[in-house]
Order: structure tokens, then C-alpha cells, then sequence
């Protein structure tokens, strides 16, 4: 999101600053400085409390200018139409798609693409969009499971494109109508699926890309999706050098 809105300041020619949680990857703030982007870090408790308010100020006073536009990176409806338009090409390449499964951080790029799905093809109760968490921060399985938002406790991870303390409260209603349920991997098995991409695809998935294919897996396991067509969305490559290493030796990175 932050090198997608510094690439479009960059075309523009406008200012722009991104504020991320301060266990940002470096791989991911070397590709925003190379823009000219300012950062800005905060601890996570921070950030969220930002998504949750829509209000910077606190810590950019500048937002409060009318010259300054903040934008959300869940909650904008023009964040969600443009992550609709991933699902239209799925349906374009691939329209008897069965299970689409995508990495549920705030859930813009879930139900961006479910609601572009769901539109394309009716409402088609045999299509079933499924969010893809990590067990060390899946508010929206709990929150499904008690049929009102939930929140849990979040640990910091490799995984760091996804997840956090809750369901945004204004994404709920929306999250309910378009999702067909989330399922939930460790870390471990995100691991490992990234070194499976590497491996056979040569395909570098940061841990919320690798989220997607994990929960792929674990399903095949299970026998699920069985002669179906199952399409993961691998989101970002923002992986250190470091943590991949780690990875392709085996171990789950810190």
C-alpha cells in the first residue's frame, strides 16, 4: 500500500509521507525512500489506533490541513475498488474458479476482491472467497466464530503485511456479506510455504503472500477443494534477505 500510493505522489509530482508500524520490513522502506517518500514509525498500538480513528494528527499534525488529504488503506472505498479489480481478472482468466483465498489484514484487498467476484458472478453460492489469517494475529476467525468483532491478542511476526487486534468495526458488516469464512496457519507453516514458492515457482512471497498459499495447503491436506480450481493471492515480496534466508534453511524466522 505505502510503495503504491509513493509511486502514484511520485507520478503526480505531490508530496507524500507514510506512516507504518515500527516492525516494517526494511526491504518494504527502501522502495518507499527510493520515491523521496517521507516515513514516519510508530509502534503498532499507534497505527492501529490511526486505522481506527481515520486521524493522523497526533503524530502528523500537518493531516489537519486542507491541502492534505490522508488515505486510508482498509476503509477507502477507492482502496476497495481498486483491489476489485483483482478479482475481475481472476473471473476474466479463470471463470469456473471455485476458492479464491486471500491474506485478511484490514480487509480492503479481501473484500475488494470478494465484492468484485461476487458481483461478476451473481452471487454464485459455488464460489467461495476465504480469508487467510496467521495464528498470531486472527481477529476476523474469532470474530466470525462469535458472530461479533472480537479482539485478540497480537504477537509480532515475519508476517507483517496482514493481521492485527481486531475487525475494523466499520468493515464488519461488509467482511460478513462477502467473505465465506477464515482460516488460520502458524507460522511455521507460513514458512514453509514460502520456501515452496521459492523452491518450485521461483516465486518470492513476503509472510502475508505466503499466508494465502499456506491455508492452500493445509486444505489440500484435508482432502478440501478437491478437482476444484483454487486461486491464492500472493500480496507483496517485501521480504528481507535475512528472514528468507532463514527460511530456505528450514527455521521460521524472528
Amino acid at each position: 500500500m505505502g510503495q503504491g500510493l509513493a509511486w502514484a505522489c511520485s507520478r503526480l509530482n505531490l508530496s507524500c509521507t507514510v506512516i507504518v508500524p515500527d516492525h516494517a520490513p526494511e526491504t518494504k522502506l527502501s522502495g518507499m525512500r527510493r520515491l523521496n517518500v517521507q516515513i514516519i514509525k510508530v509502534p503498532f498500538d499507534k497505527w492501529w489506533e490511526i486505522l481506527e480513528t481515520h486521524d493522523p494528527s497526533s503524530i502528523y499534525p500537518r493531516a489537519k490541513e486542507e491541502s492534505v488529504a490522508f488515505v486510508h488503506p482498509v476503509c477507502s472505498p477507492y482502496v476497495l475498488a481498486g483491489n476489485g479489480t483483482i478479482g475481475a481478472e481472476i473471473i476474466e482468466d479463470l471463470p469456473d474458479v471455485s476458492t479464491i483465498i486471500v491474506p485478511y489484514g484490514g480487509g480492503a484487498l479481501s473484500c475488494g476482491i470478494a465484492s468484485a467476484v461476487k458481483a461478476l458472478r451473481g452471487n454464485d453460492k459455488t464460489i467461495r472467497v476465504i480469508a487467510a489469517e496467521v495464528e498470531t494475529a486472527a481477529p476476523l476467525k474469532a470474530s466470525l466464530e462469535a458472530g461479533e468483532p472480537k479482539e485478540v491478542e497480537y504477537k509480532e511476526s515475519f508476517v507483517d503485511g496482514i493481521g492485527g487486534k481486531s475487525v475494523l468495526k466499520e468493515m464488519w458488516p461488509l467482511v460478513r456479506e462477502v467473505l465465506d469464512g477464515s482460516e488460520s496457519v502458524s507460522l511455521g507453516e507460513v514458512a514453509q510455504a514460502i520456501k515452496v514458492m521459492v523452491e518450485r515457482n521461483r516465486i518470492v512471497a513476503e509472510g502475508a503472500g505466503g499466508v494465502a498459499v499456506a491455508v492452500a495447503l493445509k486444505r489440500a491436506k484435508e482432502k478440501k477443494d478437491q478437482g476444484e480450481k483454487v486461486v491464492c493471492v500472493v500480496s507483496g515480496g517485501g521480504l528481507d534477505t535475512k528472514k528468507l534466508l532463514t527460511i530456505l534453511k528450514g527455521e521460521i524466522p524472528s
